[in-house]
């Protein structure tokens, strides 16, 4: 069963990835603009279109009744998806798609260790500490790796 779910878990992060390195791709192939904001809205209005046929294809619930109940949630999540969204921009627009890395590392470390342990006391042994630890470590390297390209 574990083996079985550490490669379903695998394969989901792998479509986030692959869709992860399609927005980089696109955003840093699009023209830069003035107003950060107008990339960020058209690509969101794709994926909402998306979102949307998607939805026509599974099945349906009362939808009020969740909207209602989820409200909360719903709008911490959008919250998250803004602040992700306009710090990839600047990050991707600045300073490139490699330093998607400083994004993926704390990233580790402020939802696998904020949200995962602390607040939802999701399980934390050996290895996943020596997996925070090497996090760290990878911010160390491309520091060391950053201030030596700059030099």
């Amino acid at each position: 069963m574990i083996k079985t779910s550490i490669f379903l878990a695998i394969f989901f992060a792998s479509i986030s990835a692959i869709g992860n390195a399609m927005f980089a791709f696109g955003q840093k192939k699009s023209t830069l603009s003035n107003n950060p904001f107008i990339f960020l809205i058209c690509t969101l209005v794709v994926c909402t279109l998306l979102f949307l046929i998607a939805y026509l294809f599974s099945p349906q619930i009362k939808i009020g009744a969740f909207i209602k109940l989820n409200f909360i949630w719903f709008t911490i999540s959008g919250v998250g998806f803004f602040l992700t969204f306009i710090g990839f921009y600047f990050l991707y627009t600045r300073f490139g798609s490699s330093y998607y890395l400083l994004y993926a590392v704390l990233s580790i470390l402020t939802t696998a260790i904020i949200v995962g342990i602390v607040i939802f006391r999701e399980t934390f042994n050996f290895y996943h500490g020596l997996s925070v630890l090497t996090a760290f470590l990878t911010i160390l390297f491309f520091y060391l790796g950053s201030l030596k390209a700059f030099s």
